[in-house]
């Protein structure tokens, strides 16, 4: 990587010269999305292999899964992203390679396939740990409450607009 270059003019219209070393970041995102019509594919004989697989892939993309859970119909990835990815390509990626490699999990699979969208919401590194409580907690609120409930939630809490009609595929 280029070092990025500062120039800043001086009044007497001298140039001084920073080098910044290095770029850092450590941006949490939480990131949702279903299975197409709200399947239940993702049963209980899966979804530990299949959120393996998934953090590998997020491993791959120098983004580091710190928690990845769901319900029968949709997963919750938390997970650093990476100074050197976008959103959407770690995400395309994810829901391809995960959505071939169900379909070769057995004949109950044969039809699966991830919605077309997502949501990701930034996370407060301070609320880490209740993120990750939330995500190990999914089968305890689908009790209460379908993900589509869920989801306008989390829309409603972030303050994103949204248009119902094309949010759900």
């Amino acid at each position: 990587m280029f070092d990025l270059l500062y120039i800043c003019a001086s009044f007497n219209r001298s140039f001084s010269y920073y080098l910044m070393p290095q770029s850092l970041s450590r941006v949490f995102v939480h990131i949702v999305f279903s299975t197409k019509h709200r399947q239940p594919f993702m049963d209980l004989a899966i979804q530990p292999r299949l959120f393996a697989y998934m953090a590998r892939i997020c491993t791959e993309f120098d983004c580091p899964p710190v928690r990845i859970g769901g319900y029968y119909d949709h997963v919750h990835l938390l997970c650093l992203l990476s100074r050197k990815t976008t959103l959407a390509d770690l995400l395309e990626d994810v829901k391809k390679h995960s959505s071939k490699w169900v379909k070769t999990q057995g004949e109950q699979y044969a039809n699966f396939y991830w919605q077309n969208g997502y949501g990701a919401f930034s996370v407060n590194p301070k609320q880490e740990g209740v993120v990750c409580q939330y995500i190990d907690n999914q089968f305890f609120h689908h009790e209460k409450k379908d993900f589509k409930t869920e989801f306008r939630e989390f829309l409603h809490q972030y303050d994103v607009e949204y248009d119902e009609r094309y949010v759900w595929d």
